[in-house]
């Protein structure tokens, strides 16, 4: 019986991780997709603006990190 108690935990784990996926999948799209997707998109825009507007290679705080002071 050790066999059937070495088996039951992955078992048990393997299918929920199959319910897991298969409620990720079926939630995909739908009514609020559009949404997600305008949000997803928002915070790209966002983090590429923030990304444009760091401090030039040239200033101070850069050439810190650099040296390691």
């Amino acid at each position: 019986m050790d066999y059937v108690s070495a088996l039951v935990p992955p078992v048990v784990m393997a299918a929920f991780f199959i319910a897991l996926i298969v409620v990720i999948v079926k939630t995909q799209g739908g009514s609020n997709k559009a949404k997600e997707d305008a949000f997803v998109d928002a915070v790209a825009a966002s983090n590429a603006a923030a990304q444009t507007s760091s401090t030039p290679a040239g200033s101070k705080d850069s050439d810190d990190r650099s040296t390691g002071a």
